[in-house]
Protein backbone atom coordinates (compact mmCIF):
# COMPACT_ATOMS: atom_id res chain seq x y z
CA UNK A 1 0.00 0.00 0.00
CA UNK A 2 1.52 3.57 -1.14
CA UNK A 3 2.55 5.66 1.97
CA UNK A 4 -0.16 8.35 0.88
CA UNK A 5 -3.10 6.10 1.54
CA UNK A 6 -2.07 6.28 5.40
CA UNK A 7 -1.55 9.74 5.45
CA UNK A 8 -2.88 11.56 7.77
CA UNK A 9 -3.68 14.99 7.90
CA UNK A 10 -4.20 18.16 11.01
CA UNK A 11 -7.55 18.14 9.82
CA UNK A 12 -8.80 14.75 10.88
CA UNK A 13 -7.30 14.87 14.09
CA UNK A 14 -9.66 16.01 16.96
CA UNK A 15 -8.24 16.11 20.42
CA UNK A 16 -9.73 16.35 24.45
CA UNK A 17 -13.02 15.06 22.92
CA UNK A 18 -16.01 14.01 24.85
CA UNK A 19 -18.95 10.81 24.18
CA UNK A 20 -21.16 9.93 26.81
CA UNK A 21 -21.66 5.59 24.71
CA UNK A 22 -19.93 4.08 22.15
CA UNK A 23 -22.46 5.20 19.67
CA UNK A 24 -21.70 8.87 19.92
CA UNK A 25 -17.95 8.53 19.47
CA UNK A 26 -18.56 6.81 16.23
CA UNK A 27 -20.82 9.04 15.43
CA UNK A 28 -17.90 11.63 16.19
CA UNK A 29 -15.52 9.22 14.22
CA UNK A 30 -18.10 9.23 11.28
CA UNK A 31 -18.57 12.71 10.97
CA UNK A 32 -15.39 13.86 10.68
CA UNK A 33 -14.54 11.38 8.01
CA UNK A 34 -17.94 13.04 6.16
CA UNK A 35 -16.29 16.65 7.03
CA UNK A 36 -12.84 15.17 5.41
CA UNK A 37 -14.88 14.15 2.09
CA UNK A 38 -13.58 10.91 2.49
CA UNK A 39 -17.14 9.32 2.67
CA UNK A 40 -20.94 9.58 1.69
CA UNK A 41 -22.86 10.29 4.12
CA UNK A 42 -24.56 6.49 4.08
CA UNK A 43 -21.47 5.16 5.80
CA UNK A 44 -22.04 6.53 8.94
CA UNK A 45 -24.79 3.61 9.61
CA UNK A 46 -22.86 1.16 8.25
CA UNK A 47 -19.72 1.85 11.28
CA UNK A 48 -22.60 1.37 13.36
CA UNK A 49 -23.75 -1.87 11.61
CA UNK A 50 -20.02 -2.76 11.89
CA UNK A 51 -19.87 -2.65 15.21
CA UNK A 52 -22.52 -4.60 16.18
CA UNK A 53 -21.30 -7.52 14.30
CA UNK A 54 -17.54 -7.42 14.51
CA UNK A 55 -16.72 -5.01 17.41
CA UNK A 56 -13.81 -2.40 16.70
CA UNK A 57 -11.96 -2.22 19.92
CA UNK A 58 -8.38 -3.53 19.37
CA UNK A 59 -6.62 -2.81 22.69
CA UNK A 60 -4.14 -0.43 24.74
CA UNK A 61 -7.22 1.69 24.94
CA UNK A 62 -8.12 2.22 20.81
CA UNK A 63 -10.94 1.04 19.12
CA UNK A 64 -10.95 1.54 15.03
CA UNK A 65 -14.55 1.66 14.04
CA UNK A 66 -15.69 1.46 9.95
CA UNK A 67 -18.03 0.65 7.75
CA UNK A 68 -18.90 -2.59 6.67
CA UNK A 69 -17.92 -4.55 3.29
CA UNK A 70 -20.82 -3.48 1.45
CA UNK A 71 -19.81 0.54 2.57
CA UNK A 72 -17.25 0.58 0.99
CA UNK A 73 -19.12 1.94 -2.38
CA UNK A 74 -20.10 4.92 0.16
CA UNK A 75 -16.04 5.49 0.81
CA UNK A 76 -15.05 8.35 -1.91
CA UNK A 77 -11.23 8.22 -0.85
CA UNK A 78 -9.17 6.15 1.89
CA UNK A 79 -8.98 8.33 4.59
CA UNK A 80 -7.99 8.39 8.96
CA UNK A 81 -10.03 9.82 11.31
CA UNK A 82 -8.77 10.35 15.15
CA UNK A 83 -10.82 11.25 17.65
CA UNK A 84 -9.10 11.22 21.27
CA UNK A 85 -11.37 10.81 23.99
CA UNK A 86 -9.13 11.84 27.62
CA UNK A 87 -11.85 10.70 30.02
CA UNK A 88 -12.38 7.48 27.90
CA UNK A 89 -15.53 5.94 26.78
CA UNK A 90 -17.70 2.72 27.49
CA UNK A 91 -16.79 0.41 24.96
CA UNK A 92 -18.74 -2.54 25.65
CA UNK A 93 -16.62 -2.60 29.14
CA UNK A 94 -13.58 -1.43 27.57
CA UNK A 95 -12.08 1.90 28.58
CA UNK A 96 -11.33 3.53 24.81
CA UNK A 97 -9.54 6.72 25.15
CA UNK A 98 -8.62 7.32 20.83
CA UNK A 99 -10.92 6.20 17.87
CA UNK A 100 -9.53 6.21 14.90
CA UNK A 101 -12.32 6.13 12.03
CA UNK A 102 -11.49 4.22 8.99
CA UNK A 103 -12.41 4.74 4.79
CA UNK A 104 -10.52 2.10 2.60
CA UNK A 105 -11.84 0.82 -0.59
CA UNK A 106 -11.02 -2.28 -1.99
CA UNK A 107 -7.73 -4.59 -0.79
CA UNK A 108 -6.72 -1.08 1.23
CA UNK A 109 -9.35 -1.79 3.56
CA UNK A 110 -7.87 -4.98 5.43
CA UNK A 111 -4.45 -3.27 5.01
CA UNK A 112 -5.10 -0.08 6.88
CA UNK A 113 -6.36 -1.93 9.33
CA UNK A 114 -3.50 -4.01 9.59
CA UNK A 115 -1.02 -1.60 9.74
CA UNK A 116 -3.19 0.54 12.04
CA UNK A 117 -2.89 -2.70 14.29
CA UNK A 118 0.65 -3.77 13.73
CA UNK A 119 2.12 0.47 15.32
CA UNK A 120 -0.65 -0.17 18.32
CA UNK A 121 0.89 -2.82 18.78
CA UNK A 122 3.86 -1.05 21.09
CA UNK A 123 2.28 -0.39 23.98
CA UNK A 124 4.60 2.69 24.77
CA UNK A 125 3.21 4.20 21.43
CA UNK A 126 -0.49 3.74 22.17
CA UNK A 127 -0.05 5.49 25.49
CA UNK A 128 1.83 8.42 23.75
CA UNK A 129 -1.23 8.67 21.11
CA UNK A 130 -3.86 8.37 24.39
CA UNK A 131 -2.04 11.29 25.86
CA UNK A 132 -1.00 13.00 22.96
CA UNK A 133 -1.53 16.83 23.62
CA UNK A 134 -0.88 18.06 20.03
CA UNK A 135 -1.99 17.04 16.70
CA UNK A 136 1.69 16.63 15.44
CA UNK A 137 2.29 14.24 18.56
CA UNK A 138 -0.69 11.62 16.92
CA UNK A 139 0.58 12.59 13.30
CA UNK A 140 3.86 11.40 13.87
CA UNK A 141 2.73 8.09 15.97
CA UNK A 142 0.58 7.08 13.24
CA UNK A 143 2.81 7.75 9.99
CA UNK A 144 3.40 4.45 8.01
CA UNK A 145 7.36 3.36 9.07
CA UNK A 146 9.06 3.68 5.88
CA UNK A 147 11.10 0.99 6.56
CA UNK A 148 8.67 -1.56 7.50
CA UNK A 149 6.53 -0.14 4.11
CA UNK A 150 9.59 -1.05 1.86
CA UNK A 151 10.00 -4.36 3.23
CA UNK A 152 6.13 -4.96 2.68
CA UNK A 153 6.55 -3.94 -0.65
CA UNK A 154 9.44 -5.98 -1.50
CA UNK A 155 7.84 -9.11 0.02
CA UNK A 156 4.89 -8.04 -2.42
CA UNK A 157 7.30 -8.39 -5.68
CA UNK A 158 8.35 -11.37 -4.33
CA UNK A 159 4.96 -12.92 -4.89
Amino acid sequence: MPAEAMRLVPEAVRLGCRAASKAEAIDQCGRLLLELGAVEPGYLPAMHERELSVPTYIGEGVAIPHGTDAARALVRRTALAVVQFPAGVDWDGSDVRVAIGIAATGSEHMEVLSGLATTLSIPERAERLRTAADVDTVIDLLQPDPAAQNQNDREKETR
